[in-house]
């Protein structure tokens, strides 16, 4: 992961434990939070941990 707290999809899919693959299919429907920079998906560590807490609380 970089300094400035941004992940590439490489890092995001090893921190969820998923497939790029499947990073892929949530950008692709919308289902993750995601910025495009110089034609590069980025994702916020921030955004991306308030999400999950939204997607599985019990």
């Amino acid at each position: 992961m970089l300094n400035s707290g941004l992940m590439t999809i490489e890092d995001l899919a090893s921190y969820l434990k998923v497939t790029r693959r499947t990073i892929y299919e949530w950008l692709k429907n919308n289902k993750i939070p995601a910025i495009k920079l110089i034609g590069q998906w980025r994702f916020k560590k921030d955004r991306i941990d308030a999400w999950l807490e939204t997607k599985f609380k019990n």
